[in-house]
């Protein structure tokens, strides 16, 4: 990840993965279990050429519970980097949350992490690393707590329910 400090602001499109990105079937951490959401690659082309920010903003409890390490996450992100790389498309940075208030590593336990969703901490490291315009900006998850978290950052949030990523976003790039 590389912050830009020194570039003048844009609006941010900030994505839960999980849901958003990918098929959810539960704690995916290997590629070969990651299946992209239908017009999710191209959704993050259309904000890169029209010079948004892109960020990932996603919660990873399997993390603290045991089920994977911080690496396996790393590397998926890895991954998933060089895939929207073959796509034209681009992830400025990504941010997870390993912390869970009933993580099995004491390690990873927190009471009410605040970088846990609906808690706006994610966002807030990327809009302190990346001059984010906060008001054109956008969340967009596809669960309740996402859009709480892009809202208590500042951050106009959708929920996303499903379908094709691109076509529920086209209307915000007019």
């Amino acid at each position: 990840m590389v912050s830009a400090p020194d570039q003048p602001p844009r609006p941010a499109l900030f994505l839960d993965r999980d849901g958003v990105l990918n098929e959810d079937p539960g704690y995916v951490y290997r590629w070969e279990d990651f299946v992209w959401i239908p017009g999710a690659r191209e959704a993050i082309a259309a904000f890169n050429a029209a010079g948004w920010w892109v960020f990932v903003v996603t919660n990873q409890s399997g993390i603290g519970r045991g089920y994977y390490t911080e690496a396996d996450v790393q590397k998926l992100h890895v991954q998933m980097g060089a895939d929207l790389a073959k796509a034209g498309a681009r992830v400025d940075a990504f941010y997870y949350c390993p912390h869970h208030p009933e993580a099995a590593n004491e390690v990873y336990r927190h009471p009410n992490p605040p970088n846990r969703k609906p808690n706006p901490g994610m966002l807030l490291q990327a809009i302190a690393e990346f001059p984010v315009d906060l008001a054109r900006s956008l969340m967009v998850g596809d669960k309740d707590g996402d859009v709480e978290a892009g809202l208590r950052a500042g951050v106009r949030g959708l929920k996303f329910t499903g379908g094709n990523l691109k076509t529920f976003l086209e209307g915000e790039l007019r």
